[in-house]
């Protein structure tokens, strides 16, 4: 996820904090502030980019330097968002003439008190941007999951467009692709292009006007994005493809609307591409099972599903209350966030619930649920073993322990179990078997010969005890 901009800092956040003791002289209070920086210089606008709060004690508007409104002047060209004047070091109050300059210019001025230092201005600024960016990739980041949360919903369009205008609190609509030129048509000809959906209250006449102008731009192909500003409202258009545009109208714009908006704009893509049915569900579908989910749903939990049968993926699809399914040539995956039922026709398979980042592992779960519900030749089978045993099939499971297992009697097999089951103490184990403690030694060795293995290495016990639990022979109570 690209990271948004860093939100400005409003300047009466500085002025309501009574550490910093800041008192406003001049200029509008309602003021945002973008950086900080300190300067004595006379002119210091080269060195700015503009939105600073500029600190300054005044050496550069001694008597040989500039008259206080051509500073301000200069300032004001520079883009500076507020002046702060710190006094006793230069000048033992803000100099009368700066403040009706600043007056004139629109031009925030506060004074810092003399027992406050620049650096602690500095640091609340840098303290204050460090907060509103956190919230602001916060809310980006909320923002992101219900939106492909969105995308997984039935009728997910109007879905994601509803979720958009909420995030934004503005207005969203998708715009259909604009009108084919006439052509000679008979009576029985297709009717102009419908409307395209929309979420949010809907704005005025003008401003619709203004963004069919970006959307116009927009599906033209020469640009993928458009803004502009109508009596306050910002306007926006997205290209999505095909000719269709995302529109939005918001009373205001965050640093991290584009952000937001964009990843709307992907996911409409996704959804209305001009494809055979069910593409568009089943690339999301591999995005979200192969690629990195973990940013792009919500927490979940969600229930990876690998189905077979004779039906219609998509009504199959809908009855699990999702979108997000892959067809495949020996059966369906769909993801879902509602715990799935048995459904006439097919066979499911279904993982444990699963936060979206454990989605590769939920589809392994699915997999082996699916075949276990074909052997056992029921409607639906559910992952339910915990642990390293449920990351292994159990043909695969046991064809491993049979291998490894293989050059052991079953008297060995079992001593061994016995001893890894009492973390290998002689005695405990030879208790337990009714035999010696040297006949436990010599089979404990006599097995590590055979299998060539070193069982003191706690990796080797491991996989030991793996294969035991799933070979042939009675199951282990206890665990190493």
């Amino acid at each position: 996820m690209e990271a948004p901009l860093t939100p400005p800092v409003p300047l009466t956040a500085l002025t309501a904090d009574r550490e910093l003791g800041l008192r406003l002289l001049a200029g509008p209070a309602e003021a945002d502030v973008y950086g900080v920086h300190a300067s004595e210089m006379a002119d210091p606008s080269p060195y700015l980019l503009g939105g600073e709060l500029l600190l300054t004690a005044g050496a550069g508007l001694a008597a040989a330097g500039p008259a206080p409104a051509q500073y301000v002047a200069r300032l004001v060209r520079a883009g500076v968002g507020a002046v702060g004047f710190g006094v006793t070091p230069v000048h033992e109050t803000v100099p009368p003439a700066l403040v009706e300059a600043c007056g004139r210019y629109g031009l925030p001025l506060v004074e810092v008190p003399p027992g406050t230092p620049f650096t602690a201005v500095g640091r609340a600024v840098w303290r204050l941007m460090a907060e509103a960016r956190t919230r602001e990739l916060r809310r980006v980041t909320e923002a992101q999951q219900s939106l492909a949360s969105a995308a997984a919903r039935p009728h997910p369009v109007a879905a994601v467009l509803s979720r958009l205008a909420a995030s934004l609190n503005g207005w969203a609509a998708l715009l259909p692709p604009p009108p084919a030129p006439p052509v000679p048509r008979d009576d029985t000809g297709a009717g102009p292009a419908g409307a395209g959906d929309e979420a949010g209250v809907g704005p005025g006449e003008g401003v619709r006007e203004a963004l069919a102008g970006l959307a116009a731009r927009v599906a033209a192909g020469g640009v993928a994005t458009a803004t502009d500003t109508l009596g306050g409202t910002h306007l926006a258009a997205y290209a999505v493809g095909g000719g269709r545009v995302l529109a939005l109208a918001t009373p205001a714009r965050a640093p991290g609307d584009h952000t937001i908006a964009s990843v709307a704009a992907v996911l409409l893509t996704l959804l209305t591409a001009s494809r055979p049915a069910g593409d568009e569900a089943a690339s999301l579908t591999r995005l979200l099972l192969d690629g990195d989910p973990a940013g792009a749903l919500s927490p979940g939990p969600w229930y990876a599903v690998h189905a077979r049968g004779g039906g219609d993926p998509r009504a199959l699809a809908a009855a699990l209350g999702t979108v997000l399914l892959d067809p495949r040539g020996d059966g369906v995956r769909l993801l879902t966030d509602r715990e799935p039922a048995p459904q006439p026709g097919w066979r499911l398979g279904v993982s444990a619930p699963a936060a979206p980042a454990g989605l590769g592992t939920a589809g392994a779960q699915a997999r082996r649920a699916l075949e276990r519900a074909e052997a056992a030749r029921t409607p639906l089978a559910r992952h339910a073993e915990p642990g390293l045993a449920g990351l292994v099939g159990q043909a695969e499971a046991r064809a491993h322990a049979e291998a490894l297992l293989g050059p052991l009697s079953p008297a060995l097999r079992d001593t061994l179990r016995g001893w890894l089951a009492h973390h290998g103490s002689w005695d405990r184990t030879a208790a337990a078997l009714g035999v010696h403690r040297n006949t436990v030694r010599q089979r404990i060795a006599r097995a590590a010969g055979l299998l060539g293995a070193d069982l003191d290495d706690p990796d080797t016990r491991m996989e030991l005890w793996f294969a035991l639990r799933h070979a042939p022979g009675p199951e282990p109570t206890d665990r190493p």
